[in-house]
């Protein structure tokens, strides 16, 4: 891989990743701009404006936005997060240039016409509408709420109806002027391309964004609590979340290879004793996802109200017994040969390799190469992990259920009061 990295007088940075044996090319802009940038009454205009983007510029309309990039048999698209946005293509190789102009379009000249704004309005309540039918989506958005609680990392990325529903072309004009700034801005392209020349390109197309002070996000400070919801689903549904280290912090790599022995796949803990040795649920994971100052680990699953309380213990006896004893060698080296082909198969996509390039220099200000990825998973050791566990056990959780009907309130009290005689349990066995 080689990879080259150009800052532009405005500070938008230019990285590429000359992928030579591809036939397709990748990129995008990534914004150091998401949903924790958003004051309470503003909450959900990042994502309403990714979504206006596309509808149109001063010369070009939404059906030739979609048309431009389909007529070179590309693809366009966009995606909003608690701390990024991101405006990405994926085309032939030698049609990079069309991509970048009408990424570069959609940011710079979007018209946020009152009758496409309108419209899309309608398009995102029904989406919100859709997430209030998803019982996992709602007991994520409750955990998430209930580690941060009246903070902006702990608020929906949609936001609420009510915002969306009053957001103007005024309001998202005046976002953009103020977050979209060249400072938070990389675009990241992998394939088979020439870095000067789409250095020149950019300059031609950004050059002229003018440079500002970029605001500081306000830190994120991690609380837990508990949350449910009343509505009843054909299943209960637990997500158990605990504070876990930012992906600045060296402690990201525990983290994530702990979340592979505990719930990562078929061989983990949860998913043995869960599932395949006491048939309690038909899905069980757990996940951890990191911002720049906090992070979270989550274990998730569904199952009938009847069998929550087995879930639950089940759950928590893993999550203590790695705290007291560790993983064993085996199951550690399974969770790291995991976490390493995982990251070593993304370099074999443009599109992975494009967004990740972006997020490390968003991140860390430099791209993180693969042997000192590498290097971080093989250096995790069955103390580290253990450690972890103990330390993710001694602050409080955050709970949800959902799905379970008035009974929802009591399964999430259960939870959060078997996590705390658990914790307890293992301090004094460990002290």
């Amino acid at each position: 891989m080689t990879v080259q990295i150009t800052r532009l007088g405005n500070g938008l940075t230019v990285v590429t990743d000359a992928m030579t044996h591809v036939e397709t090319t990748s990129l995008g802009i990534w914004v150091n701009v998401g949903a924790r940038d958003e004051q309470p009454a503003e909450n959900g205009i990042s994502h309403f404006l990714e979504h206006m983007s596309f509808k149109g510029t001063a010369t070009r309309s939404a059906q030739a936005i979609a048309e431009e990039i389909e007529a070179v048999g590309g693809e366009l698209n966009a995606a909003t997060g608690l701390e990024t946005t991101a405006y990405f293509a994926r085309v032939l190789k030698g049609d990079e240039g069309v991509a970048i102009e009408l990424i570069a379009d959609i940011l710079l000249n979007s018209s946020f016409s009152s009758d496409e704004l309108e419209r899309e309005r309608e398009v995102i309540l029904q989406e919100i509408a859709s997430t209030r039918d998803m019982p996992d989506d709602i007991a994520f958005e409750l955990v998430n709420e209930a580690a941060y609680p009246a903070q902006a990392v702990g608020r929906p990325i949609l936001g609420p109806a009510v915002n969306v529903k009053r957001f103007s072309p005024a309001d998202l004009s005046t976002f953009l002027a103020t977050h979209y700034l060249p400072g938070s801005m990389v675009l990241s392209v992998a394939g088979d391309v020439q870095h000067e020349a789409l250095v020149r390109h950019a300059e031609a197309l950004f050059g002229g964004l003018s440079s500002k002070l970029v605001k500081a996000q306000e830190a994120a400070h991690y609380q837990g609590g508990v949350r449910w919801h009343p509505k009843r689903f054909e299943q209960s549904h637990l997500v158990l979340g605990f504070e876990a280290p930012s992906y600045r912090d060296q402690a990201y790599f525990t983290a994530q290879v702990f979340s592979g022995l505990l719930g990562g796949g078929m061989s983990s803990r949860l998913f043995q004793e869960a599932r395949e040795k006491r048939g309690l649920c038909y899905s069980i994971y757990s996940s951890a996802w990191s911002l720049n100052d906090t992070g979270l680990l989550a274990v998730h699953a569904a199952t009938g109200p009847e069998m929550m309380a087995s879930l639950i213990d089940i759950t928590c006896g893993e999550l203590e017994d790695v705290a007291r004893q560790g993983p064993s060698t085996a199951e550690l080296n399974r969770a790291k040969a995991q976490l390493k082909a995982g990251l070593l198969m993304s370099l074999e996509s443009s599109s992975a390799r494009a967004e990740q390039m972006a997020r490390h220099l968003l991140a860390h200000g430099r791209i993180i190469g693969r042997d000192e990825l590498i290097q971080n998973v093989d250096a995790v050791s069955v103390e580290d992990v253990g450690r972890f566990a103990q330390l993710m056990l001694a602050r409080p959780p955050s709970v949800a259920v959902v799905g379970a009907g008035k009974a929802s309130q009591r399964l999430a009290v259960q939870a959060a009061d078997r996590v705390g005689r658990g914790s307890a349990s293992s301090e004094a066995k460990t002290a």
